[in-house]
């Protein structure tokens, strides 16, 4: 009917008005994070890089005379010892940071500017005259969006020829932030715009959900009305010729190009926008459900508890690590028995057994860990389990450095629960549900494309995604630039002077 065409018409054209501008900012900077990566942080890597080794002979504490010091519970979520202001010290997190000096067991009670221009000028391996303190925040500013828990922050310059900014975490006693006028350049023209990263907006965390759920929808809709459309407005010749398909395109100029490139890229926009939408998991869809959640538990054994580990012996350690000591130490609890994983040693963490203490470098039994996963998942039957020496098509990475080989865990429960367990470390590395697997497609299949026949032969991959984001980004443009030439033509119809006569 006619009234429906040009409803379809009105909205296509007033909903791509409004939304264009959004849908093109991200189709350009979808292209920048395909090299630029999220915002400004500071990697593991150069955190661990930074740190200076520990110096074992200091540490006078175990960690459980640390949490008697520290008027603590012996059961931290997650322990681990580093070095703070040039000191030991143990780092207890229970949602919350706690520091205890593994040398005196004083607690930091208070990092002022003093100490945090101190620990950044360590960090940075500079005099302090080069740094200069801004201020302490309290609340985000552009790039410590996310950061909550680890304030307040010292912000620190640095006068370098990168430009570097610090941020100082006050809970955590080191760097918690780094930034330089690169990375933040990047930022700019990648996951800001991509993301919607503006402060102004992410610091409401429910406001900026719903600005990304409604706009990207939205912008779906209008791509499927435009291929509704594209189907309708076609007038193909009679008899139907190729050599005559030009004429069939009932529009001229910049109508026609939006039509040609909306046909090309339409599919393409529809899903990506559709799956940048779905990546914030409305009605959380895809999370919850499944069994196995005391698999994690027994798997460990239980949870961490300090009194199973003694006090760090320097000399045990320099007999284990001769040369060698670890730049930071966390206290693990695996299949009951106590662990160190050390840091700073290899390129990869080493695990090293406390009771006796050596190096583990040999795998945990499927056996023992497959026993484990029933005791967590009792009288739910496992319906497979398999050891893959190389990734499926839900455990996998990007740079291809997920430890291999991993054992698969398919529960015959409702919701087809499967783990994947490292045999190497006996650590949970993933739990998906059937819905979590679906959202694996529904997300990255359809807006990353990180398909493995294709990802993995790159530069192929990035030849393709640049072309399609051009193509959609350009369709986006060209609807753009006709529909403000349409607000204009109104405008201005609306405001001429009425002909008297």
């Amino acid at each position: 009917m006619v009234w429906v065409r040009k409803a379809m018409i009105l909205t296509h054209r007033y909903l791509g008005i409004a939304l264009c501008v959004p849908i093109v900012m991200w189709f350009v900077s979808g292209i920048g994070m395909m090299y630029a990566g999220g915002m400004p942080r500071l990697t593991p890597e150069t955190r661990l890089e930074r740190l200076p080794p520990l110096d074992l002979v200091r540490v006078r504490l175990s960690p459980s005379e640390a949490a008697e010091h520290g008027n603590m519970t012996p059961r931290p979520g997650r322990l681990v010892l580093t070095t703070i202001m040039n000191r030991p010290a143990y780092r207890f997190d229970r949602g919350s940071f706690s520091v205890v000096f593994a040398d005196t067991g004083d607690l930091m009670t208070d990092v002022g500017q003093a100490e945090a221009m101190t620990i950044a000028s360590r960090f940075m391996h500079l005099p302090q005259e080069t740094l200069h303190h801004v201020g302490v925040l309290t609340e985000p500013d552009q790039w410590t969006i996310g950061q909550a828990d680890q304030m307040p922050l010292h912000k620190i310059t640095v006068d370098d020829a990168a430009s570097t900014q610090l941020y100082v975490s006050e809970p955590l006693g080191e760097v918690a932030v780094q930034t330089t006028r690169g990375s933040r350049a990047l930022a700019w023209v990648a996951a800001i715009p991509h993301w919607l990263f503006f402060v102004q907006l992410r610091s409401h965390g429910d406001l900026w959900r719903q600005s990304v759920l409604w706009m990207s929808g939205l912008g779906a809709i209008s791509a499927v009305i435009g291929l509704v459309l594209a189907v309708i407005q076609f007038s193909p010749s009679s008899p139907f010729r190729l050599n005559r398909l030009g004429a069939s395109i009932p529009y001229a100029g910049w109508m026609r190009w939006h039509y040609i490139t909306g046909v090309l890229f339409g599919v393409f926009t529809v899903t990506w926008l559709f799956s940048g939408m779905m990546s914030l998991e409305p009605w959380e869809w895809a999370s919850g459900g499944g069994s196995g959640g005391g698999v994690r538990n027994a798997i460990a054994g239980g949870p961490l508890d300090v009194a199973l580990f003694p006090r760090i012996d320097a000399a045990t350690w320099d007999e284990a690590l001769p040369g060698r000591p670890p730049k930071e130490v966390e206290f693990l609890r695996i299949q009951g028995d106590p662990y160190y994983v050390a840091r700073g040693v290899e390129p990869k963490p080493l695990l090293v057994a406390a009771n006796p203490l050596r190096i583990r470098r040999e795998p945990f039994s499927i056996e023992s860990l497959m026993e484990r996963v029933k005791q967590g998942n009792p009288g739910v039957p496992i319906a497979e389990s398999q050891v893959l020496p190389e990734y499926d098509s839900y455990y996998y990475a990007r740079g291809q450095d997920a430890p291999l080989p991993v054992l698969r865990v398919k529960f015959d429960d409702p919701d087809r629960t499967w783990f994947y367990i490292d045999p190497g470390t006996s650590r949970i590395l993933d739990r998906l549900t059937w819905r979590a697997r679906l959202n694996r497609w529904v997300f990255f299949g359809l807006h990353t494309f990180d398909l493995s026949f294709w990802y993995y032969n790159r530069p192929l991959w990035d030849i393709g995604v640049i072309a399609l984001s051009i193509g959609g980004g350009v369709s986006s443009a060209i609807g753009l630039l006709i529909g403000f030439r349409r607000l204009k033509r109104n405008a201005r119809r609306i405001t001429r002077p009425a002909i008297r006569t």
